[in-house]
């Protein structure tokens, strides 16, 4: 029996289940324990894959490329529930949720976990879709969790943003469809990723560059690229910490993995064309003007989470333009890059949350001494930092590495707006870090019951990345970088 439905479906059977539990000290063990299941099942699957090169069962298809983001969204949605479990106990304790409010929570992040997963495990482009808009949905309510004015209006403006954005990826998605009805005779398959892969080439050429602009635009809401970001940086600071964590870890992920598959059809149908590269340069417009204006606003940011938020903008950014830069090189730094931002993004989180415990307020200004009150949680947010700046010998600096590489060598006068963002971003993150870390403690800030297990782990993978790539993490990267780029790496 195939590990796929266990993958997709436990999630669903969690979150139904959660939804009719009303002991809030079993949910979050019940959260813990389904999570657990949907990640051993992910690494069955990833074992399938590895022997067969592709999995496809009805209209599922797992390959290279979304084999590791299906076990890294199932790993990080493991380490949040763990971590997830006291935390919101304690947000319980405080007041700020009741016992209706924990059951939301519970079913809507096995919900979203279950959104995910179907969107990166999916070969239908129209379920593709769905799923996106689904998590969206379960966000959602998510980010009003604590029912704040500031919550729900980070909600609303979450909701309708994003909603404009997904129906602007829908209308792509139909001109897709209307492409592929000139050239596919089933139309059942008209939305296969599969089969339209297979028939690129023969596709309208101007038809599927109007379609990636929308297509684009629409999923590029979801990322979070520059101008359509406005959503994500009130979304982090007004919803739950453990939803920002995986909402930076997995979503935009998820969103920048269907932009890729998408750019796959096109740049196939576009490749006779007059413009052959425009999906790339599309992508690498967007992506670093994403990651210098994420990088500049990281200076003027007062909430931790809203600047770490800005952070993940940034990082998006500079995905979206590897991937639109192309090429193998910079094609398997964007995968690696992708991998460890998540990691560790998420434990910065997981430390925020914790830090803002600490000092009874997100406010940046308020949150001083972390060190010496409370010496795991200051630790854990200066190595997170540290890693997501870049510093050696993390993952993120080997995956930075390569796409500096990759651009000097196909396209080097973008290597200078490169280092200048991230010098920028640097100063941004740092500024702010050494008085939350090392400043005089305040009077009043007490250690919580803090969970810095994800942290550690996370971060140690994520050193460990950066030290050597796993051989079988190192084959997973090669076959995704020859399915996107068109030719191995070496």
């Amino acid at each position: 029996m195939s590990a796929l439905p266990w993958v997709v479906f436990t999630p669903l059977a969690g979150a139904l289940l959660l939804a009719s539990i009303r002991r809030p000290q079993w949910a979050g063990w019940i959260n813990v324990l389904v999570s657990a299941v949907t990640f051993l099942a992910t690494l069955v699957l990833a074992f399938t894959v590895a022997e067969q090169g592709v999995l496809a069962v009805s209209m599922f298809r797992v390959d290279a490329f979304n084999v590791y983001l299906l076990v890294l969204t199932a790993f990080v949605g493991m380490t949040t529930a763990i971590f997830s479990r006291p935390y919101m106990q304690y947000v319980r304790d405080t007041g700020r949720v009741n016992r209706r409010g924990m059951r939301l929570y519970h079913a809507m992040f096995q919900t979203f976990m279950f959104t995910m997963l179907l969107a990166l495990s999916t070969d239908n482009l129209g379920v593709l879709w769905v799923a996106v808009e689904g998590a969206t949905l379960a966000t959602v309510l998510l980010v009003s969790l604590y029912r704040t004015p500031e919550a729900i209006e980070a909600a609303w403006k979450y909701f309708i943003l994003c909603g404009v954005g997904i129906a602007l990826a829908l209308f792509g998605t139909v001109l897709l469809y209307f492409a592929a009805q000139h050239v596919i005779e089933d139309p059942a398959a008209g939305l296969s990723w599969s089969a339209l892969h297979a028939v690129a080439p023969q596709l309208q050429p101007s038809i599927m560059g109007l379609a990636f602009v929308f297509l684009l635009v629409g999923y590029g809401t979801k990322i979070g690229l520059v101008p359509m970001h406005q959503w994500l940086p009130d979304a982090h600071s007004e919803g739950p910490t453990p939803m920002s964590a995986v909402l930076s870890g997995l979503l935009l992920n998820v969103a920048l993995y269907a932009v890729v598959r998408l750019k796959m059809l096109v740049d196939g149908s576009l490749a006779n064309a007059d413009t052959p590269h425009l999906a790339g340069y599309l992508l690498m417009g967007f992506g670093l003007l994403s990651f210098l204006v994420a990088g500049l606003f990281l200076h003027r940011q007062r909430d931790i989470k809203r600047m770490f938020s800005y952070s993940s903008i940034e990082h998006m950014g500079l995905m979206t333009f590897a991937f639109g830069l192309g090429g193998p090189l910079a094609t398997f730094g964007a995968l690696l890059h992708m991998l460890v931002h998540s990691l560790t993004k998420s434990a910065i989180f997981v430390t925020v949350g914790h830090a803002a415990h600490i000092a009874g307020t997100q406010s940046i200004d308020h949150i001083r001494g972390l060190i010496r009150t409370q010496p795991t949680v200051g630790w854990g947010l200066l190595l997170g930092v540290a890693a997501i700046a870049g510093f050696p010998p993390f993952g993120v600096f080997t995956s930075e590495f390569l796409l500096l590489t990759a651009t000097m060598k196909t396209q080097p006068w973008f290597a200078v707006p490169l280092l200048i963002g991230l010098a920028v971003a640097f100063a941004g993150l740092f500024r702010h870090l050494h008085p939350m870390v090392y400043g005089a403690v305040p009077e009043g800030q007490q250690p919580v019951p803090a969970n810095m297990l994800p942290v550690a782990v996370h971060l140690g993978l994520v050193l460990w990345l950066g030290l050597s790539i796993p051989g079988f993490l190192a084959r997973w990267l090669d076959r995704a970088t020859e399915l996107i780029a068109g030719v191995p790496l070496l």
